[in-house]
């Protein structure tokens, strides 16, 4: 069975299109890539997030306290964000169609069975199988979109992409709420798992009939070779596919664990994560226990800061391929600012009106640089690397930086009250800025070193002729 799968995921290439047709079939598959992989990471919400909707019936049918489901949260996070490290590295050496939708259906899986748990030990089990088999979906996506759309134009991809994020999570409610209305509350085991499932399960199969991997899988020479202004965008020279000869944690080892540039990105993201689930975790209870809001009052930002996010995220993917012509971290800098000029707003609001504003404010910007620290990661390392460079990122991320955004926060409010919070997201997004900076250099070393080693090729072909 093992060998079946090694083979059947392992990163092949497809007969070689013919040179007449590469444009051609180029042009056609490009978008299908993005397609594939935008309506493939949705689903993964589906079978992720289904999860939180189902914990009011499952603390009822299994007598649980809210302690027992804290506990089922944090074995999907924290499984979640170590899966995503090891398992975006293997990503690396395997078609990223037939990996991402293998992550998927596990996760469908899992969720029939989480159907039929009726014991706390067996939904512990399964939301850490869950986690792990829900680390297999970034990987793959950065994976495709850094194979198929050149420097300038993954901007805007990747917020096209990004946005699976919240088309995914915003369809989990309306699919439980139609299995609801077909099943009735009594069969909420259906409802909240078997559900989205069947719907997940759908997906893959669409994915895999009209979805692609790399261009390397689908017979096609490296992105240079087919847009020639992409070798000369390229901050890293980007390859064709992971080397026969190298493993994926050899990659890892050689190509990302050394590179000081993936390590200023991986800090960003732990930051933003710090700042994000610091935000998002503890506003309800903030609003409902310190500024004295009603559920309602509660419900709306909360709202807020998760769909302010759509148009600012698109924005920006324009803005940072026209404007900054391809460099991330300016745009990152200047949300980072609004963000913590915004947490000082937040802290300081009293009415409804003002905390809604500065939710918006902190949802609109929260995930810019979020965003912009994931397109950065596909641009400083070669591309058969991406997916080990996303799983140090998504580790840093989900592991450090949430465990510091709940964990930390959470402790550190029980001894010091509600203005220790605050202070640690402050302390975050100044650190974060420095990180930007630090990456931003970083990006201006590797123009640097690109344009030396462009005279120097030049030169040597003058001397030559």
């Amino acid at each position: 069975m093992f060998n079946f799968l090694s083979s059947f995921l392992l990163s092949r290439p497809k007969a070689a299109v013919p040179a007449a047709d590469v444009q051609s079939r180029y042009s056609a598959l490009k978008m299908r890539a993005l397609f594939g992989v935008f309506i493939g990471y949705a689903a993964y919400y589906f079978v992720r997030s289904n999860f939180t909707l189902s914990t009011p019936y499952l603390m009822k049918a299994l007598s649980l306290s809210k302690t027992d489901i804290g506990l089922l949260s944090s074995c999907l996070l924290i499984t979640y964000g170590i899966s995503k490290g090891v398992m975006s590295v293997l990503a690396d050496k395997c078609n990223p169609k037939y990996y991402m939708m293998l992550g998927l259906i596990l996760s469908c899986i899992v969720n029939v069975f989480l159907g039929f748990s009726t014991e706390y030990w067996m939904f512990v089990v399964l939301v850490i199988l869950n986690g792990f088999f829900q680390g297999m979906g970034a990987g793959p996506a950065f994976i495709t979109i850094a194979s198929w759309f050149p420097r300038l134009q993954r901007g805007r991809t990747s917020a096209i992409w990004g946005i699976s994020h919240n088309v995914g999570g915003g369809m989990v409610a309306p699919i439980a709420v139609g299995a609801f209305a077909m099943f009735g509350a009594e069969h909420w085991q259906a409802a909240s798992y078997w559900a989205p499932a069947a719907v997940s399960a759908v997906v893959v199969i669409i994915v895999l009939l009209a979805g692609t991997g790399t261009t390397y899988n689908e017979g096609l020479p490296p992105l240079e070779k087919i847009t020639p202004s992409a070798e000369g965008d390229e901050l890293v020279k980007a390859g064709d596919h992971a080397p026969e000869n190298m493993t994926a944690f050899q990659i890892f080892r050689r190509y990302v664990l050394p590179n000081k540039h993936v390590w200023y990105i991986s800090f960003v993201d732990a930051f933003v994560y710090l700042i994000r689930f610091g935000v998002i975790t503890w506003l309800p209870i903030y609003l409902l226990q310190s500024k004295g809001f009603t559920k309602g009052q509660m419900g709306i930002a909360f709202a807020i800061f998760e769909w302010a996010a759509i148009p600012s995220t698109l924005f920006a993917g324009v803005l940072t391929d026209k404007f900054f012509k391809g460099r991330r971290m300016p745009l990152a800098i200047i949300c980072m600012a609004g963000i913590l000029a915004s947490l000082f707003f937040y802290m300081e609001s009293t009415t409804l009106t003002e905390v809604t504003i500065a939710c918006g404010l902190i949802g609109c910007l929260i995930y810019v640089p979020q965003f912009l620290a994931s397109v950065q990661t596909m641009e400083i390392v070669p591309s058969f690397a991406v997916g080990s460079a996303v799983g140090l990122r998504g580790f840093m991320s989900y592991v450090v930086g949430t465990t510091m955004g709940t964990a930390l926060i959470g402790k550190l409010m029980d001894i010091y009250g509600w203005g220790a919070s605050f202070y640690v997201l402050f302390g975050g997004a100044i650190l974060c800025i420095m990180f930007c900076v630090l990456a931003h250099r970083g990006t201006l070393e590797l123009e640097a070193e690109k344009t030396a080693s462009a005279e120097n090729r030049q030169r040597n072909q003058t001397i030559l002729a």
